[in-house]
């Protein structure tokens, strides 16, 4: 990136009310705005997992966007550092940005993963996450009553012997 790219401050303008990504557009034949709507492709593995299937903007990972020319550059923030999935984050945003017409690089920075917070994910997100927090809480609560009255109800054997 060009020392004007990093003084590029003043071109950024009021983040998506969905998203908390900063868009700084120097001089770009791209837009951040059209980067952005390719990285809600890029699925959080770690959400995947537990079956939310979030985004990584949604999420609020996209710290920023910087466009310069064609050079672009992601700011990304951890959810942790411990995170073991920077190389997938790597080869995703990558692969999801590189092919736009107008990009000649792709570069991506990532933080030391103490930046993020639940605070950072969109509404939409939250209520997603939450969701899928009361099944999970609904079907285990539903385990434990089925494991409580099957604990409680005399088996076969039990009840001919007590006859």
């Amino acid at each position: 990136m060009s020392a004007d790219a990093e003084g590029a401050g003043d071109d950024v303008g009021p983040a998506a009310p969905t998203d908390n990504v900063d868009r700084i557009d120097a001089d770009g034949s791209v837009s951040a705005d059209r980067i952005c709507e390719r990285l809600r492709d890029v699925v959080d593995p770690c959400s995947a997992a537990t079956g939310s299937n979030l985004d990584i903007v949604e999420l609020g990972l996209v710290k920023a966007v910087e466009v310069d020319g064609g050079d672009v550059r992601v700011r990304m923030r951890l959810t942790s550092p411990m995170c073991h999935m920077v190389p997938y984050f790597y080869e995703e945003v990558e692969g999801r940005v590189s092919d736009l017409d107008g990009v000649a690089s792709v570069d991506l920075d990532t933080d030391a993963g103490f930046e993020w917070s639940e605070d950072l994910m969109s509404e939409a997100a939250t209520e997603k996450r939450q969701a899928l927090l009361d099944e999970q809480a609904a079907r285990y609560e539903a385990e434990q009553s089925e494991r409580a009255e099957q604990t409680d109800r005399p088996t076969e054997s039990t009840a001919s012997s007590d006859a």
